[in-house]
């Protein structure tokens, strides 16, 4: 037998260390693939205690922390202590470096986080995939991040020879998508399918641009859905989105993928919360808040949004006392990156049936209101406090909330204008309705309403009608309603009877008031008011009586609303 060469026996042996390690680390990085952040923490725990300089583990580990939706503050303050930790041994580690660049987008510091990523991408001479990778998914996945440089460094990535990663085009196509450019992020994820055809997530990646445009293409993404789950049945993202899909438009079909993510990801309390909240989904409310219970009695720190979800419930089942304690709960123990916008505007409405809540109510209302992209969401949520406020004949507050709604809107109609501007009118306040009206009438100048409650408006301010600001309106209020005299009959006759007796008080011009009557009763012949003033101004000057029409009716809504546009 030949004697091996201490030399030779210490090669092999760092060779198959170096081999076993390899294999460890991809063990853990296929787990996060598979999005079971769980289990891939665990297994990079394992290395990390095995040898806490090890760079490349400790960056994974830290990508466990931060990588969930659902990650909270403190998740994101243990990985950057972590990575501080490490780097103060390992100072010149780029993928570290990349990793701190991670951290503080999430911390919002932008500039700090491209110097770290420049230092990284220098140190590595911007030739390691692995370091451009993990400076392009930073900016993919952090809000702050920037999508065109992380297409930059993707695209770099990928340039670099004999680079066989899929998941640098799959990061490639998010950077794309995050820019809106659907066409070169498809691209991007048939070239990691070429590189891996049995790549799973960059099928799924292909479904999502499809699903993000509507409804119509619902053929489209399910063909790639449905793919990516032939191409890998264990991958469980696909299930999650499904679940989410059809969560409120077919709760069974919501309900079968439900089970097959479960079964496909890592046991967490997490699970208990979207066995509760599929309940919800079926209207099974005491169900729900009783496996809700459940699931919080069963772990000592429960998956916060269980409160959340028993809240729903409660509101559902109109127990607004326990819907109340159930959000402020929730509020109490999630993380503010787990709160939406529904659970914030949810809260408001409960709030606001609570005597003396609105003013908190209000606030929640702004925080959904900055949370959502969607306008129409932004809107209902406006409404809902300015309704209460008009309830209440709390007309400031209530033009106020509507006047946020106006400001919301791309294009305000007449609805939204009205609202506004005829709470602010009723509540006394007449110079904001006159700015209001104003738009009203310059965005639909054939339409009379306008002229009309700009002309109360003025008359709210001069009473007595010695300044006359009100007869220009209300004059503009006659030439344009009279184009369609029945449409806009009760303005026509408004602004007529203001005339009626700002002749008759003003100019002490009884011929011209008694003209405005004969228009008054040339389009409605039973009119009142115009029948009796008319009657007195032609008396004896002795017995002459003051007309009825003297101020605006303030308090009374006008007969013809504009109709919702």
């Amino acid at each position: 037998m030949k004697k091996i060469k201490s030399g030779m026996l210490f090669l092999a042996v760092l060779l198959l260390s170096t081999t076993l390690k390899a294999q460890t680390i991809d063990q853990a990085k296929s787990l996060l693939y598979f999005e079971k952040y769980k289990s891939a923490k665990l297994g990079f725990e394992k290395l990390v205690a095995a040898n806490a300089n090890d760079v490349d583990a400790v960056y994974w580990l830290g990508q466990t922390m931060i990588m969930p939706d659902d990650k909270t503050a403190k998740d994101v303050a243990n990985a950057k202590a972590l990575y501080q930790k490490t780097l103060m041994a390992n100072s010149n580690s780029a993928l570290l470096l990349a990793g701190i660049g991670h951290i503080e987008l999430l911390e919002g510091k932008s500039q700090e986080a491209r110097n770290h990523f420049e230092t990284a991408i220098s140190l590595s001479q911007g030739k390691i995939v692995s370091v451009l990778n993990a400076v392009g998914f930073a900016n993919v996945n952090a809000k702050e991040g920037d999508a065109a440089y992380a297409v930059e460094k993707l695209k770099l990535a990928t340039s670099i020879k004999k680079m066989t990663d899929p998941d640098v085009f799959v990061n490639l196509g998010d950077a794309y998508k995050k820019m809106g450019d659907g066409g070169q992020a498809q691209l991007a994820y048939e070239a990691a399918l070429a590189l891996n055809p049995k790549y799973a997530r960059a099928s799924y990646r292909i479904g999502k641009i499809y699903q993000t445009q509507g409804g119509t293409q619902e053929e489209i993404y399910m063909k790639y859905y449905n793919e990516a789950i032939a191409k890998d049945p264990a991958y469980a993202p696909v299930y999650e989105n499904l679940y989410n899909l059809y969560y409120t438009t077919d709760v069974p079909k919501s309900a079968q993928y439900l089970e097959k993510f479960l079964a496909n990801t890592d046991d967490n309390p997490k699970n208990c919360y979207l066995r509760a909240s599929i309940l919800y989904a079926q209207a099974l409310f005491a169900e729900a808040v009783k496996k809700a219970d459940e699931c919080i009695g069963a772990n000592p720190t429960p998956y916060p949004k269980l409160y959340g979800i028993k809240a729903y419930a409660y509101n559902k089942l109109k127990d607004s006392v326990n819907a109340k304690a159930s959000f402020e709960k929730y509020f109490q123990m999630a993380d503010t990156s787990l709160i939406g916008m529904g659970d914030y505007s949810t809260y408001a409405s409960v709030l606001l049936k609570f005597p003396g809540n609105d003013s908190i109510a209000g606030n929640f209302i702004d925080k959904a209101v900055a949370l959502d992209t969607l306008e129409a969401n932004k809107v209902t949520y406006l409404k809902t406090i300015a309704l209460s406020y008009e309830g209440q004949k709390k007309y400031k507050e209530a033009a106020d909330w509507y006047n946020k709604v106006v400001s919301i809107k791309r294009a305000p109609g007449k609805v939204d204008l009205y609202n506004t501007g005829f709470n602010y009118f009723r509540s006394g306040n007449y110079t904001t309705a006159i700015t209001i009206f104003n738009i009203y009438s310059q965005k639909f100048p054939e339409d009379a309403f306008g002229y009309y409650m700009s002309g109360k408006s003025k008359w709210g301010i001069d009473s007595l009608m010695t300044q006359a600001s009100a007869n220009p309106d209300f004059e503009k209020t006659i030439a344009v309603g009279m184009v369609d005299s029945v449409k806009y009959k009760p303005q026509v006759i408004g602004s007529y009877k203001y005339f009626v007796a700002y002749y008759a008080n003003v100019k002490k011009d009884n011929a011209k008031a008694i003209e405005y009557c004969d228009k008054i009763l040339a389009l409605d012949p039973t009119d009142a008011d115009a029948l009796n003033n008319k009657t007195a101004l032609q008396a004896p000057a002795p017995k002459q009586t003051r007309p009825a029409a003297t101020k605006p009716a303030g308090t009374t809504k006008p007969a013809a609303v504009p109709k919702k546009n």
